[in-house]
């Protein structure tokens, strides 16, 4: 099992910015620029991989991804909203939004922690308030479970 703390704000994959760019031969074709902030917070993630992980060998097989996003408290908060979002009562319905925190997570450890994001068959992405804001991101192997659609149950 693999476990990762990032500390600071949780950072979503953003889209990358695209320019039309003309070529020396005179075509006009479009390229993407990933957004400084994708790229730092990528970099970062990384960083503290190789840190924690040295000369690891990324993990063969079906993976399981689990987020845990713990978002700043807005600071406008009044004093009840505070004490309900530490609390875990109260969760963030704001951006970023779960699936590009994901993806945040899945590009930066791709080559490092895993040979590829394909391989990830689970995932579990969480966003919550905190005081100490942060990422924790967990890859583990895939359960082995047996059966497919015809196995769950009806709602009758």
């Amino acid at each position: 099992m693999i476990e990762l703390l990032i500390p600071g704000e949780p950072v979503g994959k953003q889209r990358a910015k695209v320019f039309p760019v003309r070529t020396k031969t005179g075509f006009i074709i479009r390229r993407g620029v990933t957004p400084e902030k994708t790229v730092s917070y990528e970099t970062l993630i990384r960083e503290l991989f190789a840190v924690k992980y040295p000369g690891f060998r990324p993990l063969e097989g079906p993976l399981a991804l689990t987020v845990d996003a713990f978002l700043g408290i807005p600071r406008s908060a009044s004093k009840k909203k505070r004490a309900g979002m530490e609390a875990g009562e109260i969760i963030p319905e704001k951006r970023p939004d779960f699936d590009n925190l994901a993806k945040t997570a899945a590009d930066a450890l791709q080559g490092l922690a895993f040979r590829d994001d394909s391989q990830i068959s689970d995932a579990v992405i969480r966003k919550r308030y905190s005081a100490t804001p942060g990422m924790r991101i967990v890859i583990e192997l895939a359960a082995v479970e047996l059966g497919g659609p015809e196995t769950l149950a009806e709602d009758s």
